[in-house]
């Protein structure tokens, strides 16, 4: 099966790049990006594991083979030497004439004759007759001829002869045992044995040699035919392995949010029906995640839109509070309260609109960054004067001087704005605010005395509109407060973290770049 990774061009929204200088590197990154991540070398990756499991079965075959041939040669070789010098022993043994009872002088002479005679090669013939040891050579007897083969004589009555095959030494002999018999006057009984046995030994070191030099042919055969069998090992973990790194930068291609990506898949193997399988969840995928990012579109315009139209009847609602509010002490109690409550919950409701509508332009990526060198210090101070927040009662600051950072004064402001106001909200006074620089980091500390945050709680504090108390339905806030100043320092390349402080209270922790 062959597969080709055919990834659109990625649409999403991305901010441009304000540095004109990264370009050159941005591009390579996306180029980079586009061919997928460089495979990891793995010593016993997919295809080491394939070419050995070829090369194990080459080497299986090799060595099967190269027994197979082993036993087939060896025994048609010993075969044929052994019938060969069978059948030679026993037609000299039935030609000989020894008269009876036996000479040693006669019988040595007939030994000499046979052993001159031996086919394929010469014998050392031996002969036993009751306590008469003869042989061909200078000794009488041969260690090679085994009891067995002298009781397998023994018992003959026709001389068919007997065979036996000995390691002596560690070099191999063929033993033969021949009984010489005699036949009776009318030739029509069974022979009778004359108690004389002759035995021959041959060498087969010739034979065993034949045979060592046909194994060392297969072994010396089998290292080139293995070298030659790497080739197609290559070849098939190549065709397996180009199908399976096709899925794996498919796979990295979605998983960088190109749902699109779809792989060409030809073939019936089981390769070409992941492949398709591949595609078919692809497809149903990017038909969900359409849906979802339509739905979740639809819900932020929605908002973004009642937000924008709300702003309209709110001012007016808030001019009207205004002048209810100052008229307030000459209207009886009951009025009011009442006209107090409504002026205050309209607050409420112009913060939540505001907030609203900060956070839809985030998530339309449209709010923009608008940097500036500044004084750190004198930008929360700023903060603090402009929500009176000057009381050492309530907040006590710490301020570094004289650290340049570039910010967003708006933006920055907020921040500092939100973290301190939830502090005296749901904390407790006095409220720390830490400001230093920390290597190339502007870190800004805003702690309370108040109890801490709960475990549970901790993971959801910057999540919108989370409420620790269940139970707990209206709050002096909007519930968006932590984030939108999430998005802020997001925006600022920072980060921000919630945390306990070990002696009480909860600290936030800011940290952007200078």
């Amino acid at each position: 099966m062959k597969a080709r990774v055919s990834p659109e061009p990625d649409t999403g929204d991305r901010r441009g790049a304000r540095d004109t200088g990264h370009r050159g590197a941005s591009g390579r990154a996306r180029r980079r990006e586009a061919r997928g991540p460089r495979l990891r070398p793995h010593p016993f990756g997919l295809r080491t594991r394939l070419v050995l499991a070829f090369l194990l079965v080459a080497a299986v075959g090799c060595g099967t083979t190269a027994a197979l041939t082993y036993r087939a040669a060896r025994s048609a070789i010993l075969e044929q030497t052994q019938d060969t010098a069978v059948s030679a022993f026993r037609e000299q043994v039935e030609a000989l004439n020894t008269p009876l009872p036996v000479d040693a002088d006669t019988l040595r002479s007939s030994l000499l004759m046979i052993a001159r005679q031996g086919k394929p090669r010469p014998w050392r013939v031996y002969a036993e007759y009751g306590s008469l040891r003869v042989s061909s050579t200078d000794r009488p007897t041969s260690s090679v001829i085994t009891p067995e083969l002298r009781a397998r004589a023994a018992a003959q009555t026709v001389p068919h002869g007997s065979f036996q095959r000995v390691v002596k030494g560690g070099t191999p002999y063929l033993t033969i045992a021949v009984p010489a018999v005699f036949l009776t006057h009318s030739a029509q009984g069974p022979p009778q044995h004359t108690g004389l046995v002759l035995y021959a030994v041959m060498d087969l070191g010739a034979e065993e040699a034949n045979v060592e030099a046909m194994v060392a042919a297969a072994r010396d055969g089998a290292l080139p035919a293995l070298a030659i069998a790497l080739i197609p090992a290559l070849i098939a973990a190549r065709g397996v392995l180009r199908p399976v790194r096709e899925l794996r930068r498919a796979a990295h291609s979605m998983g960088r949010g190109r749902l699109d990506t779809r792989i060409h898949a030809k073939g019936s193997d089981e390769l070409a029906d992941l492949a398709r399988t591949f595609n078919e969840s692809a497809a149903e995928l990017e038909r969900s995640v359409t849906e979802l990012r339509n739905a979740e579109a639809r819900a932020r315009r929605f908002a973004s839109d009642v937000s924008h139209e709300l702003r309209t009847p709110l001012a007016g609602m808030l001019a009207v509070t205004e002048v209810l509010d100052e008229d307030a002490g000459s209207l009886d109690s009951d009025t009011a309260r009442a006209v107090r409550l409504v002026s205050s919950e309209t607050g409420k409701l112009a913060v939540l609109v505001e907030d609203l509508m900060e956070i839809s332009r985030f998530d339309a990526r449209a709010a923009e960054l608008h940097t500036d060198e500044v004084d750190a210090a004198d930008c929360v101070r700023k903060t603090l004067q402009h929500r009176h927040w000057t009381d050492p009662a309530q907040v006590v600051p710490h301020l570094a001087e004289g650290i340049r950072a570039r910010l967003d004064p708006r933006r920055f402001d907020v921040v500092v704005a939100n973290l301190v106001g939830n502090a005296l909200r749901h904390g407790g006074a006095p409220v720390t605010v830490r400001l230093y620089a920390e290597g190339d980091q502007l870190v800004t500390e805003v702690a309370d005395r108040g109890p801490g945050i709960h475990p549970d709680v901790l993971p959801h504090v910057f999540d919108r509109f989370y409420k620790a108390d269940r139970a707990r339905t209206r709050s002096a806030g909007s519930g968006l407060g932590l984030a939108i100043t999430l998005e802020n320092v997001r925006l600022h390349g920072g980060t921000v973290t919630a945390a306990n402080h070990p002696e009480g209270g909860a600290v936030f922790t800011v940290r952007t770049p200078l």
